[in-house]
């Protein structure tokens, strides 16, 4: 499909547009400017054609060949034509779990294969869309119109989007917020609410768990007159969701933990870096920062992610704000001396952030009454696949991994197994469903709390192909930059193939388990480091087969 005459002025259009956005004549090399460019070029036309990437390149002067390899990090940017629809549908672990995959089957009756163009459209297999709560789940790329997800979704309702029909996005209006904790914070002064952070022990929410409070004094004692705030809202874990869910229920409480963790550490601009795939969520934080206007007091820059996994590990995410391919960097040094663009920074995931307000107006030692010794506050957690209302719970550090699927009004059908963790968590023993779940006993328990993801199996789910799912997701979400991980999700996805076909061998085992500790002891990040926790599992307690 040779680029058109109105497609090649569009994506001119559209990346001037960006580019002139990001100040290009003022700064006529930003290359942070490279990803939000790409995006309006995809947006506008559907598709990244050479002449755009050239074009771009000569607007913000970086070689076409790295421009190039930023494009074709993201599954979200596409360098080669595509129809002006596309819907990317969610075909992984929780949908399945929650018998969902019907779905695919009408869409295979009713519009044919996937990546075979129909008219002006076409669908393709997505992983998870973070919308496991509403059911199944399709994000729709549309050239020249804004990109929507719709769940639930049918398989009718996709084949009219992709042959035309106009759909909006409904999105709820935005009501001003009073910013009470911003301004008790102020009151207080910096180190003060500093003291409060540290007071209240809160970690991490995101699935690494290390104490906030660290990070803060750390970003606020570094040396340097620039330092940045960034949240991490690119949640792509499977069977996570809380993050959206939050942003959409209140997005000024997001801004306003932000707000407060900038004045708290002396930070000059914050950026929120959004999953691609959250529209819905974006333009509400769009319409709430315009909303709040100067009241923040600090520049918060949204960031759109492009569909890439890896994006959620805190150097990826810097190097794609920066406009690099969104690949891990060696640490040390750490981001609160060295992080985005070299400057001191703090990152905390939404969730985090939303605590903050709560923290300094209540006081940290009322946060540090709840839950645990180790594990102070309160979690959600992500419930879904078989149980009968999935969605977002709140708890106390401490509930169960039973109590928490009661919440959810129980299981549907028999359970055979539970994930907690999502991908990179592990399958639980009928034991370890009655652990307490907070960082230490989790920790004593071999339990990978994770962001907070259970996903309950019941006795029709396919074990096999949901643990083979699991391994081609890590081996398609593998950045590439480091041999234990490029190489190890290779070799594990294919042993576990061969077991789940009875075809393994009698080494097969034994190499999947040197593979999991290579990749836990030589990965440059998280993701190799989890990369096989599930897979073990799944072998350990029996879901999948395997020679003894």
């Amino acid at each position: 499909m040779p680029e058109s005459t109105w497609s090649g002025a569009t994506a001119r259009t559209s990346a001037d547009d960006h580019v002139a956005y990001g100040g290009f004549h003022a700064a006529i090399a930003q290359r942070r400017l490279l990803l939000p460019a790409l995006h309006a070029v995809q947006d506008s036309v559907g598709w990244v054609s050479h002449g755009a990437l050239n074009y771009i390149s000569e607007r913000i002067p970086v070689a076409p060949a790295e421009a190039y390899g930023v494009a074709t990090f993201y599954d979200l940017i596409a360098t080669e034509p595509l129809p002006r629809r596309v819907a990317r549908v969610c075909d992984d672990i929780a949908c399945v779990a929650a018998g969902r995959t019907k779905l695919i089957t009408d869409l295979e009756a009713e519009i044919g294969p996937e990546n075979t163009p129909n008219g002006e459209g076409m669908w393709v297999r997505s992983p998870c869309l973070g919308h496991c709560e509403k059911g199944s789940a399709a994000f729709i790329q549309r050239a020249g119109e804004q990109a929507i997800t719709i769940a639930p979704v049918t398989a009718n309702q996709i084949a009219a989007i992709l042959d035309g029909e106009p759909t909006t996005m409904a999105t709820p209006p935005v009501v001003a917020s009073s910013f009470a904790g911003l301004a008790r914070a102020r009151a207080m002064g910096a180190e003060a609410v500093r003291e409060e952070v540290v007071k209240s022990r809160i970690r991490g929410r995101g699935g690494a768990a290390f104490p906030a409070g660290i990070k803060w004094n750390g970003v606020a004692d570094a040396s340097g007159d620039t330092k940045y705030v960034v949240c991490n809202a690119d949640e792509s874990e499977p069977g996570t969701f809380k993050d959206r869910w939050l942003i959409e229920q209140d997005p000024f409480a997001l801004i306003e933990g932000i707000a407060i963790a900038a004045y708290a550490v002396g930070a000059t601009k914050a950026y929120i870096y959004i999953r691609g795939e959250y529209r819905e969520a974006e333009i509400l934080l769009t319409s709430a920062l315009e909303v709040a206007g100067d009241a923040p007091g600090i520049e918060i820059e949204i960031r759109r992610g492009a569909g890439a996994y890896i994006c959620g590990e805190e150097t990826a995410l810097f190097n794609s704000i920066e406009g690099f391919r969104g690949q891990p960097r060696q640490k040390p040094p750490f981001p609160t001396t060295s992080g985005l663009f070299g400057a001191p920074t703090l990152i905390n995931n939404v969730e985090t952030l939303v605590a903050i307000p709560g923290i300094v107006s209540d006081g940290g030692d009322a946060f540090a009454r709840l839950g645990t010794e180790e594990s102070t506050g309160l979690k959600l957690f992500c419930v879904s696949g078989a149980v009968t209302d999935p969605g977002v719970y709140q708890v106390e550090f401490g509930a169960t991994t039973r109590e928490l699927i009661d919440l959810a009004g129980g299981a549907q059908g028999e359970v055979r197994a539970v994930l907690s963790g999502g991908a990179a968590g592990s399958f639980l023993t009928e034991d370890q469903i009655d652990v307490p779940l907070t960082f230490e006993d989790g920790r004593d328990a071999d339990i990978s709390l994770g962001s907070g993801a259970i996903i309950v199996f019941n006795t029709e789910a396919d074990m096999t192909a949901i643990t083979y799912r699991i391994a081609e997701f890590f081996a398609h979400e593998s950045c590439g930059l480091c041999v234990p991980c490029r190489v190890g999700t290779s070799l594990q996805l294919d042993i576990v193939g061969r077991i789940c076909e009875g075809a393994d061998t009698d080494a097969d085992l034994y190499d999947l388990d040197n593979i999991g500790w290579v990749m836990r002891d030589a990965s440059i990040c998280g993701l190799g480091h989890t990369a096989a926790n599930a897979v073990e599992s799944a072998l350990r307690i029996g879901l999948i087969g395997g020679k003894t």
